[in-house]
């Protein structure tokens, strides 16, 4: 069976390698985008398991991107999740309003991360 696949969507360059490093090592396969043309690009080649969507990016911010995702048929199947330091009251339902299908904060938690990640995948399983 093939590792699931993540496309992590993230303009900070020591997030994204800190989320590659842990989710590699639980088995993931990562590939990054470092704005929404990048995404789309990515998308393009080929749909991943989940996106992990950071909210704020330069140009098109991740909401708009995850509704673009969402509106498209050939991708809304993609299960995808915000990924951000957005913490208040409130944003979680913003972000589930775009189409967000689940919500990680970061800063991550190294050790629970991967199991996070993995809950989150359609039809996750047991590890």
């Amino acid at each position: 069976m093939a590792a699931p696949r993540v496309l992590v969507v993230d303009d900070n360059r020591l997030n994204a390698e800190l989320v590659d490093f842990v989710l590699t090592a639980d088995g993931l396969q990562v590939t990054h985008a470092l704005d929404a043309d990048q995404a789309l690009a990515r998308l393009a080649e080929g749909a991943p398991d989940l996106v992990l969507m950071d909210i704020q990016l330069p140009g098109m911010d991740g909401l708009a991107l995850t509704r673009l995702i969402k509106a498209d048929p050939a991708l809304r199947h993609i299960a995808v999740v915000a990924f951000t330091a957005y913490a208040m009251k409130g944003d979680e339902a913003v972000m589930r309003q775009a189409g967000c299908d689940g919500y990680l904060s970061k800063p991550i938690d190294v050790a629970r991360f991967a199991s996070q990640v993995r809950a989150l995948l359609p039809q996750a399983g047991p590890a």
